[in-house]
């Protein structure tokens, strides 16, 4: 079993995008990141935390919006519209969730797609679906990235996703797909779950349930990939994969945390400065 170590690729991305980072500052361009944060949610405040040091790590500015959770829809679209607007911003994120009485979707929609860093806006999951797309989801980038690192090549594999999210599992369908994969999307109304798991050579997990993925759901040498971010019985920080009975069936595995989480972030820097890059070669 290797472990598929997100601190060392996450690492080898954050150095490739500083030196894109660098490139653009030597023309006179700043690659600049808003981050927006409405309410006070705490693992939101860890993530927008985490995303500020990782854009001063790398060199991008980095635009912090702090909002009240009492703030309207009308003054979060006004501030959209704003950094919409603005030529020195190059990436606009929202973190989720937002509360409750704002429509996150008029939310996503309103920012513009080539500031949409997250890739969440309907005309990014169109190119997305069709191929051509500039800017990936960050979670399923962050995977194929991963896999291309360990040399595993996803052409002609049975690839099987647990979940299907509009922001991890149908976007990681069609990455995988891009790649000549032959995918399979799971579900929670998905009939024989284990028969279909159990014929996967790479598995992505996103399902939000603490070890969901047990040993008799893998296949001997299968490449296990684990988008979960869960507690287990014991407070500790677990993924959807029981990790200690599916590591010695796995010819690849990825732990949490230290897995796919850390290329999430790193995903985020690289779709900044791809965007920079795309907003001045168009001006």
């Amino acid at each position: 079993m290797k472990l598929i170590d997100g601190k060392v690729i996450s690492a080898h991305i954050k150095q490739q995008v500083k030196a894109q980072v660098d490139e653009l500052k030597a023309k006179g361009t700043e690659p600049c990141l808003a981050v927006i944060i409405v309410g006070d949610d705490f693992a939101s405040r860890t993530y927008v935390n985490n995303k500020k040091r990782t854009c001063e790590e790398v060199g991008i500015k980095s635009l912090e919006f702090a909002l009240p959770a009492e703030t309207t829809q009308e003054e979060l679209l006004e501030l959209v519209e704003k950094l919409n607007a603005d030529d020195n911003v190059n990436g606009i994120l929202c973190q989720l969730p937002i509360p409750k009485h704002i429509d996150e979707k008029v939310i996503l929609n309103a920012i513009k797609p080539e500031k949409d860093v997250d890739a969440f806006h309907p005309v990014n999951a169109g190119h997305i679906m069709i191929g051509d797309c500039v800017l990936k989801p960050c979670t399923p980038a962050g995977i194929m990235e991963m896999l291309k690192y360990e040399g595993i090549d996803v052409a002609g594999k049975n690839c099987v996703v647990i979940g299907r999210s509009n922001i991890v599992g149908k976007p990681m369908a069609m990455l995988l797909l891009a790649a000549s994969g032959t995918v399979t999307v799971c579900h929670s109304r998905t009939q024989n779950l284990t028969e279909i798991t159990r014929s996967a050579d790479i598995l992505v997990a996103a399902v939000g349930k603490a070890k969901f993925v047990t040993a008799d759901m893998v296949k001997e040498g299968a490449v296990v990939i684990d988008v979960g971010m869960n507690r287990d019985e014991d407070g500790k920080r677990c993924g959807d994969v029981d990790f200690e009975a599916v590591k010695d069936k796995a010819s690849h595995i990825t732990p949490v945390p230290g897995g796919v989480g850390l290329m999430t972030v790193a995903m985020l820097m690289q779709n900044t400065v791809t965007a920079a890059e795309s907003q001045n070669n168009r001006g």
